[in-house]
């Protein structure tokens, strides 16, 4: 029964180690959801791909303490499963916005008062969602920090 612990804590550290570095690569990819009024085609491609390359770095990162969070704790785990699942689904609407402004850059920017109906539900969707992935990606770090500080820290900290 002793080498249990010695094993749980060895794993978590593997674990914790390959966390660090997904941590890291994700740090240097950055995505910025601050909607910008930028009305080019380019930038809206070029902010589509961006955002694409960082979800996927965000994934990974997230799987990994999944990973990790269900080898301490299954129930604790699932929740945050609910929590990846929802980022992902924000996520894809996200890109879906995008997308319909990269197909018309100039609504975002557009000053005229007789803007449509929908190039308004546009500007707002897109600054809503990124809103909401925002939101979502903050409760799910602050999920972990407090998953770390009442799980993992006491395992790391055994002698």
């Amino acid at each position: 029964m002793s080498n249990k612990p010695n094993n749980l804590k060895e794993i978590v550290k593997e674990h914790s180690e390959k966390l660090s570095k997904l941590g890291t690569d994700l740090a240097k990819n950055q995505f910025i959801y601050k909607v910008e009024k930028k009305s080019s085609k380019e930038y809206w491609q070029e902010r589509i791909t961006d955002f694409k390359k960082y979800n996927d770095n965000g994934f990974r990162y997230y799987d990994e303490i999944f990973t990790l969070m269900r080898i301490i704790d299954e129930e604790k785990s699932q929740m945050f499963l609910l929590q990846i699942a929802k980022f992902r689904q924000l996520g894809l609407t996200l890109i879906e916005i995008m997308e319909k402004l990269e197909e018309n850059p100039s609504i975002i920017n557009s000053k005229d008062r007789q803007q449509s109906q929908w190039s308004r539900e546009i500007k707002n969707q897109i600054t809503e969602q990124s809103d909401k992935c925002l939101k979502c990606e903050r409760e799910m770090n602050t999920t972990f920090r407090e998953f770390y500080e009442e799980k993992m820290k006491e395992i790391l900290e055994q002698v």
